[in-house]
């Protein structure tokens, strides 16, 4: 084997995945499917290491594995950066809603921490957690996103 191969262990090794991962990237086309040796052994070019070390960082940015194909396309110019700029606005308007989503609980977290110093401040040992009695009130926490609006609304009532 020269050096402009690798085997699929040391393109693993090199590529900070498992062999495992090699072989999904493969099945999904994300990377060129090897040749095989007179032994039967995976093959493949050196520049795969950096291909899938751009599919990790990819996936770490939030990127499917779908959108990281779309980017993977081989086009040039203008059509290629259309694309790209397409897949990126939408993982933007998807960052934004997420966002939204997290200030909205920070919100909710911040009320029912408030609430809980509130209570400890003003009853210390005979406290009692505002914040569980109002789940209890609210159906025993099994309420999922009602429960959470629940406390909110009704730490808001401790002031």
């Amino acid at each position: 084997m020269d050096r402009s191969t690798l085997q699929i262990g040391e393109l693993a090794t090199r590529s900070g995945v498992s062999v495992d991962t090699v072989r999904y990237y493969e099945r999904r086309q994300l990377i060129t499917r090897a040749v095989r040796s007179n032994a039967g052994y995976r093959i493949f070019p050196v520049e795969t290491v950096e291909r899938i070390r751009f599919i990790k960082q990819a996936q770490e940015l939030g990127f499917s594995l779908d959108d990281i194909r779309e980017l993977l396309t081989d086009s040039d110019g203008e059509a290629e950066c259309r694309r790209v700029r397409d897949i990126l606005r939408e993982k933007l308007t998807e960052l934004d809603k997420r966002l939204k989503m997290m200030r909205e609980f920070r919100r909710t977290v911040a009320r029912n921490l408030a609430s809980c110093e509130r209570e400890l401040n003003e009853h210390g040992q005979e406290a009692q957690c505002p914040v569980v009695i109002n789940i209890e009130r609210a159906g025993g926490g099994g309420g999922g996103g009602q429960t959470q609006k629940a406390v909110g609304k009704e730490t808001n009532n401790d002031a």
